[in-house]
């Protein structure tokens, strides 16, 4: 069983308009509405991977009782802290023609210390029985940056695995705190290493620092797959997973479908080069699909066969 924390979860609202053009009235020819947030998309995924999950986090106000209503309609078993304030919503924009998408997220509400120790005490209950705890996204107002850290050094004193896929300084101290995994994509490792990443030998070097920086595994993902430093029979390896060119209809999401992939693969015993492959696959096959976590299962089984991955050898 795994558990998802999603601290900013968020109404998302998908439009899809065709030939958007901005100043102009549009009608869109497609509305779908989701619980959000990167904690809550890896829940989806998984629950299409028939994983026994459990999604909590905070939620408020009318909102917030949507987010848990979408939930329960999805059949996503979820246990969540009800909050004063109210849960944002989030909007997305896709037009099918141009391949472009427009994306705007509110700040989300402000999240007292009373609020933040019953989450805590929940997840005290909750990773009893958990395989992992993922905990993902980005932390609403009045959530201090070193929650990741302060929650994962407490859940690993419990033998717990702690996942971490954020950004920014709740990243960089998360990773301080010795993950079992940080999860997190291009953007958010080149902060984390302070330089950009182009070829392959930047990679490497990201997947050594963040190592170093204290995550036991690591997984950065790309548009083209995934780059990944798994430490597995007592040994480290480095890989590079490419997957063949999609024409997506939306991309949103599609790390969170890579990642509650390989955490089921790799809970299941499945060895790390064949977890990065169907990982892979599924990441792309999510592309495909509106709705962050949304792909079709045999997709992701026939794209895998087309998915490269080699292992990658330490630079000098």
């Amino acid at each position: 069983m795994i558990v998802t924390v999603t601290l900013n979860a968020a109404l998302d609202r998908s439009l899809t308009v065709p030939t958007l053009q901005l100043g102009q009235r549009h009608r869109a020819s497609e509305v779908l509405t989701l619980a959000g947030g990167k904690g809550i998309n890896v829940a989806r995924a998984l629950k299409r991977l028939e994983v026994p999950v459990v999604a909590t986090g905070l939620a408020g106000g009318r909102t917030g009782t949507r987010i848990v209503e979408e939930l329960t309609g999805e059949a996503i078993l979820n246990d969540f802290v009800r909050i004063r304030d109210e849960s944002r919503t989030s909007t997305l924009v896709v037009d099918p023609t141009s391949g472009r998408q427009t994306e705007i997220n509110e700040w989300g509400p402000k999240v007292s210390e009373a609020e933040l120790g019953m989450l805590m005490d929940k997840l005290r209950y909750l990773s009893r029985g958990a395989d992992a705890v993922v905990f993902a996204g980005s932390l609403p107002r009045g959530v201090s940056d070193t929650f990741y850290a302060d929650a994962a050094r407490e859940l690993a004193r419990r033998n717990v695995r702690v996942v971490l896929d954020a950004e920014g300084e709740p990243l960089r101290l998360g990773v301080d705190a010795e993950p079992w995994l940080v999860a997190p994509n291009q953007h958010e490792a080149e902060q984390l290493v302070g330089q950009e990443l182009n070829d392959e030998e930047d990679f490497l070097m990201a997947l050594d620092a963040i190592a170093e920086l204290g995550a036991r595994n690591v997984l950065i993902t790309v548009e083209s797959g995934c780059f990944a430093l798994v430490r597995e029979d007592r040994q480290v390896h480095r890989y590079r997973a490419v997957v063949p060119h999609l024409e997506p209809m939306s991309v949103v999401g599609a790390g969170d479908a890579l990642l509650a992939q390989w955490l089921m693969s790799v809970l299941d015993g499945v060895p790390a080069a064949d977890a990065l492959r169907l990982a892979s696959a599924t990441g792309a096959a999510s592309v495909l699909d509106v709705g962050a976590g949304r792909f079709d299962p045999a997709e992701s089984k026939r794209l895998a066969a087309g998915v490269e991955v080699h292992e990658l050898q330490p630079v000098g």
